[in-house]
């Protein structure tokens, strides 16, 4: 990409920026709002979901909440009162909802999500920053979701917090009631005032209403305020979490067995109401969920994200950079560049510790973690002992992050690393970075910024070990909107506690579009746009080029959805490299200059429906030669109770230098006896390795905090490739944890 095309790419994006930002005034529905909320102290109401105790009576009332989509600040279709108040030690929150369509809450099992229900949503910035908060939802069966917003437009809903929540339905609709205890939160004390903001979404005509919006969003930014968060208790501020896990390890040829018995403990503590510390002593990841399977023809790593609850909580205050992140531009996904090109330059990626290289877990004998807030700095460290493993010595981990806020939306930030997990070598990181954010310009538009360097050290490494780069962002939801950004990788930036797929090059995306809403239409909204994304080598030469044009993306208002892509894809490999291999057998594509064009098509229904499907079609040209890919899943629910999914994807590849194909089969099945007891079982296989896994996943909620794992993991693989599949060893977990609060 030229800077001819740079300059041009940046002033197309200034345009897009202006003009949408002129498109109308501010409109009365996104004007600030203002309450008080009340406090009623030894006033706790029981979180049944029925709202017909007394207390509730006396709770802060708001009703006037308008559509967010499809018309925004149209009136609802429904009306909805909400009730809250708190009595020091927890926020309480009612949501009374008739409902003149049948109410849907297909989801029954605790974590869960659900996109396709009915849902009631709470969303509080306890600092009142505009920055940062929380969002709380629940559907009509009671099962509970909750997410921290990293920023104004990244939502990380694998964060898990103690809270508790229950719903009922009747005749004329359903109602909703939480409790959020402020042990919870982080916050400070001596501000009274709280963003706010309540959402409710129809799953029938997916339609969304809320309090406060603007340019058909809701965020921290986007709320209004609620006065009178005073005399909050924290009591100790400290949770104690013990627990106990019985496994058993057998594996066959050889054969062998080992059993016993692993205790171990978490203790959290608030060291001030805005400050959290932890500690963990022989940390268990035995009931962490699977990794999904992934067949990619790709000659850089993949990327599999975090699901251990231990990095995943605070795991806001170490992101670095926006690296990774594009935001949401489209009907869909949001965008057509790779994952792991995007999260590319990540100093710090949890996986890398306490798993192998292949994904074995690693012990971690004892950690410690401090994250929070302490007046506009936002400060995290991470201590970790990881035990020693495959000739690697044990290690001692460190990462530290702060930032602080400036400006109105902005941050500025450093991030530290130390210790590398998976050699002997020592290594170090430093790094800083910019964020700038704007959510307040005319017609509710958005601008955001991030730039951002970062050097490693390693032993014997003295030079090229940098990274930098920056990203502007325009994520609106109407109109135009768009983003544009650069990243350069040195040949030798090795973040031992991070991620890099590619190195010794500069990646270079754009992309660009605009967004229509239909109004009584049989389509409710229409993407069109360009997606770039070109890599080069910095001592010269194209990499990677694709562009992109997502020719169209739309949805329905019953959340029928569908795309239609075609890509223009230039691929230069320096050297040969395996695209395909099955024991012995192996293709081998030669270093050259590749070009192949390809498109790709989508379609998918409703998930609410008792039958539900997605199939996706993507035919093109592959290096000299051709391509099939078909990805298909079909659902089936008879009922809340029963789930069952299958995914299968197919490839057909043909080249001049030998064909192939690739199988890949996922299925589940879910038993919901209710929202706190389920059976999970998924089955995956892939025909490149010739193994199939089984994982069985009993999960017992009795409430938030408290929860007990019954995981079996058994493998099979076909060493003779006739399609008969030998045992090769399996693991059982019992695991139960219970988390004390003072």
């Amino acid at each position: 990409m030229t800077n001819r095309s740079h300059r041009a790419l940046a002033l197309a994006l200034c345009v897009f920026v202006l003009c949408s930002g002129s498109l109308g005034q501010e409109p009365p529905g996104a004007t600030m709002k203002t309450m008080q909320i009340r406090r009623l102290p030894d006033a706790a109401p029981v979180i049944d979901g029925r709202l017909d105790e007394a207390v509730w009576e006396n709770a802060t009332v708001v009703d006037d909440l308008h559509q967010i989509e499809p018309l925004e600040y149209q009136a609802p279709t429904d009306p909805t009162r909400i009730l809250f108040f708190h009595d020091g030690d927890a926020l309480y929150v009612g949501a009374r909802m008739p409902q003149t369509l049948d109410v849907i809450g297909t989801v029954l099992r605790q974590g869960q999500e659900f996109w396709s229900d009915d849902i009631f949503s709470l969303i509080i910035d306890t600092f009142n920053d505009k920055r940062n908060g929380y969002r709380f939802q629940v559907n009509p069966n009671g099962v509970r979701m909750e997410a921290i917003y990293e920023n104004t437009t990244a939502t990380n809903w694998d964060w898990n917090g103690i809270w508790r929540a229950a719903a009922s339905e009747d005749d004329s609709g359903w109602t909703a009631e939480m409790a959020i205890p402020f042990k919870t939160l982080s916050f400070n004390p001596d501000n009274d005032t709280w963003g706010i903001n309540f959402t409710r979404d129809i799953g029938r005509t997916n339609e969304l209403s809320g309090w406060v919006s603007r340019n058909n969003n809701t965020n921290p930014s986007i709320a209004g305020e609620a006065v009178g968060f005073t005399n909050l208790q924290l009591g100790r501020g400290l949770d104690v979490v013990p627990s106990i896990v019985l496994e058993g390890h057998r594996t066959l040829n050889p054969e062998s067995a080992d059993y016993g018995a692993e205790p171990s403990l978490d203790v959290y503590y608030k060291v001030t109401p805005s400050l959290n510390a932890s500690l963990t002593l022989n940390t268990d990841f035995s009931a962490t969920e699977v990794d999904d399977r992934q067949v990619e023809f790709t000659r850089f790593n993949l990327f599999f994200p975090e699901k251990r609850d231990f990095f995943l909580r605070d795991s806001d205050i170490f992101q670095f950079g926006q690296i990774g992140f594009i935001g949401n531009f489209g009907v869909g996904l949001g965008y057509t560049f790779s994952r792991p090109d995007l999260e590319n330059g990540q100093p710090y990626f949890s996986r890398r510790i306490g798993l192998s290289q292949a994904g074995r877990p690693v012990d971690l004998t004892h950690g410690g973690k401090l994250a929070g807030r302490i007046g506009r700095w936002n400060v995290g460290a991470l201590a970790i002992r990881q035990d020693e493993f495959e000739g690697v010595e044990a290690t001692d981990i460190l990462v530290a992050r702060a930032t602080a806020n400036v400006l109105e939306e902005s941050t500025v930030g450093v991030i530290v690393t130390d210790g590398d997990p998976r050699s002997n070598r020592d290594n170090s990181l430093a790094g800083l970075d910019f964020r700038y954010s704007n959510t307040q310009l005319p017609g509710g538009r958005v601008l955001e910024a991030d730039v951002w360097y970062q050097r490693s050290r390693t032993d014997g490494i003295h030079m090229d070990d940098g990274s930098y780069g920056f990203r502007v962002r325009a994520p609106n939801r109407t109109g135009f909107l768009g983003s544009l950004g650069s990243k350069t990788i040195e040949e030798n930036f090795y973040p031992a506690l991070g991620f890099v797929n590619r190195s010794g090059i500069r990646n270079h995306t754009a992309n660009f579009g605009y967004i229509h809403r239909f109004r009584n239409a049989p389509i409710r909204t229409a993407y069109w746009g360009i997606d770039a994304e070109r890599m080069d080598l910095i001592e010269g030469g194209l990499q990677t080029q694709v562009l992109t044009l997502r020719a169209l993306e739309f949805d329905t208002d019953e959340q029928f959805r569908g795309h239609a892509y075609l890509s223009a894809t230039r691929e230069v490999l320096a050297r040969p490299f395996v695209v395909w291999r099955r024991g012995d057998e192996r293709v081998v594509i030669p270093a050259g200059d590749y070009s192949f064009d390809g498109a790709e098509f989508q379609f998918s229904t409703p998930f609410s429906r008792p039958v539900w499907a997605q199939v996706n079609y993507s035919p093109g040209d592959f290096y000299g030669g051709e391509r099939q890919r078909v990805s298909t899943t079909f659902g089936w629910r008879p009922s809340r109770h029963f789930v069952t999914n299958l995914g299968y994807q197919y490839n057909d590849v043909t080249l001049p230098y030998g064909n192939f194909t690739t199988r890949l089969v996922r299925f589940s099945a879910e038993m919901v006896f209710s929202s706190r007891l389920s059976l999970v079982t998924l089955l995956q296989y892939d025909d490149i390795s010739e193994s199939m896994g089984i994982n069985a996943r009993l999960h017992w909620v009795p409430q938030a905090g408290r929860e007990g794992f019954v995981v079996l993991n058994h493998n099979f693989e076909d060493f003779d490739r006739d399609n008969r599949f030998q045992s090769t060893g399996s693991d059982l977990a019992l695991k139960f944890y219970y988390t004390f609060r003072f």
